[in-house]
């Protein structure tokens, strides 16, 4: 029987583990199938307080968990399969092993929707992100592209303007899913420049070069056509990591975790949700650390009443 197994190991979960051990709760941490989550996909984070220079996404993630290990979290590299939150003890389960827990913290994140082609996932963090407002700032003065066509990726676009000289918004169809509001304040941009009935088909440059342009494909004839550019966001959405608690816990529309006002509450007593899993709005790892933060001081109270 633990106090407390928290599932993920992105900023969240390792914060909750973190706080929670300090507390003496001795914490079961079990990492997932993406150990430190999206940030070890990043190169240089620049905007997590207290790193004046910037540091390393995976070098940070490292430290989190160093930091973790030293007050007696104890780590699992392993993924959770299942899950049982309808009765008490809760009762998780990894590879061959069945954990009984008096409370469960759930940050397994959100997972970002990409286009599914290997140059892409070869050129992450080296001029391909998913996130404008974490590497935006790397591309002042440059050329880019965003490949999507919701209000994410009109939101990403326009936020681009503010650094890049030009943003080709890349989308597969002729009209877009954004709502009018947003579709029209990209529209009316000066500097963003949309390419319909396109899509990627691959994504040029090296490690060491990133990024130097896109080969396109359009849709309505087949025609091939390249763009020289110097970075590729992908804006297609995020997927949060919660099959495995569908029917147990109130998700959205969207398969997110509803937690309660102000709070890392879900609908069952003693389970709470951190970081990404619960915020499709923010997805930062300040904010994601702060939910965690909060998880484990309301299942540390949880415990003592």
């Amino acid at each position: 029987m633990r106090n407390m197994v928290i599932i993920g190991s992105g900023p969240a979960g390792l914060t909750a583990a973190i706080y929670a051990a300090r507390a003496n709760l001795a914490p079961l941490l079990i990492e997932g199938k993406e150990p430190g989550g999206q940030l070890t996909l990043t190169t240089l984070v620049e905007n997590y307080p207290g790193f004046s220079e910037g540091i390393m996404g995976p070098q940070l993630m490292e430290d989190m968990r160093s930091q973790a290990k030293r007050f007696g979290t104890e780590i699992v590299n392993a993924y959770v399969h299942a899950v049982k939150l309808t009765e008490k003890p809760f009762r998780v389960y990894y590879a061959d092993q069945e954990i009984e827990a008096k409370t469960v913290v759930i940050s397994t994140g959100s997972s970002a929707k990409l286009i599914g082609i290997a140059s892409e996932i070869k050129l992450m963090g080296h001029g391909v992100s998913t996130c404008a407002t974490c590497d935006g700032f790397f591309f002042r003065g440059k050329e880019i592209a965003v490949v999507g066509g919701g209000d994410s990726a009109m939101e990403e676009a326009t936020f681009l303007t503010k650094f890049a000289t030009k943003v080709s918004l890349i989308h597969r169809r002729e009209t877009l899913r954004a709502s009018k509001i947003m579709q029209d304040r990209a529209l009316e941009n000066p500097k963003i420049k949309f390419i319909w009935n396109t899509i990627v088909e691959e994504v040029e440059g090296t490690k060491g070069t990133g990024v130097t342009g896109l080969k396109l494909r359009n849709l309505k004839t087949q025609e091939m056509s390249q763009i020289k550019l110097d970075g590729l966001f992908v804006a297609i959405g995020h997927n949060p990591n919660t099959e495995i608690l569908k029917g147990q816990i109130t998700l959205d529309d969207r398969g997110y975790i509803i937690t309660q006002p102000n709070s890392t509450r879900t609908n069952i007593p003693g389970v709470f949700a951190c970081g990404d899993v619960q915020d499709p709005v923010f997805r930062q790892a300040v904010t994601a650390a702060g939910t965690g933060c909060m998880a484990a001081i309301e299942a540390e109270r949880w415990l003592e009443h």
